[in-house]
């Protein structure tokens, strides 16, 4: 029986995905259109990432920065102010309101790439924080917030599913042993080809699913 379910966000509960990926295209096109895609996608392969790990890539590995706290720090304050308002305006996905509305029977969780204060702000301005006992964001990754929710609130793997769009939400799903339930996306259609396991178009057909994991 299905209790509890662990959300993204971007992609999985607002079409936010291409805010982010433009917001990155933006801090980087001074380098060259090249490397602008390049950022493009290495971002689109690998979503669910934090940013501060991305920024790691792109200015220390790509760019040969000597990196320091403070420079990370800039570039993801950078990176926000180019895509907060965007995430905030963004679209949801189909049947998410009604959804999260009619749903009092599982205990929900957000856990995502977006820095946990930053994703408590987004939630708030779209009105949607009381759907979710916690939020949960970066710096930590996804795998240890699943573990650490699962440890703190006493819940066991058979008892929760993760709703994801990501590498990254999979991995995590898979790290704790708890059911993966795709949410596709065309950013992620080739990351995801070979998997087998169940997928959804959009949050509409989530009960569906959920109710036939629960039979």
């Amino acid at each position: 029986m299905i209790k509890s379910i662990f959300f993204d966000f971007d992609g999985v509960l607002a079409e936010s995905v291409n805010v982010k990926t433009e917001a990155f295209r933006k801090m980087y096109l001074h380098h060259g259109e090249e490397f602008a895609q390049r950022v493009v996608d290495y971002h689109l392969a690998n979503g669910g990432v934090s940013r501060f790990e991305k920024v790691r890539v792109f200015n220390g590995e790509w760019l040969g920065e000597e990196l320091t706290d403070a420079r990370i720090e800039d570039q993801a304050e950078l990176f926000s102010s180019l895509a907060i308002e965007g995430v905030v305006n963004s679209a949801e996905v189909a049947g998410a309101t009604s959804f999260l509305e009619n749903s009092d029977r599982y205990t929900k969780f957000i856990i995502t790439g977006t820095p946990t204060v930053e994703i408590k702000t987004i939630l708030e301005r779209r009105g949607m924080q009381h759907f979710f006992k916690g939020v949960y964001g970066s710096p930590e990754k996804k795998d240890y917030w699943v573990k650490h929710i699962m440890s703190t609130e006493n819940i066991k793997p058979e008892t929760s599913v993760f709703v994801g769009d990501a590498m990254a939400d999979y991995q995590a799903a898979i790290a704790n042993d708890v059911l993966f339930i795709l949410r596709e996306t065309i950013e992620a259609e080739d990351l995801f080809r070979d998997y087998t396991g169940y997928r959804i178009k959009d949050i509409r057909e989530l009960p569906q699913v959920l109710d036939s994991l629960n039979q």
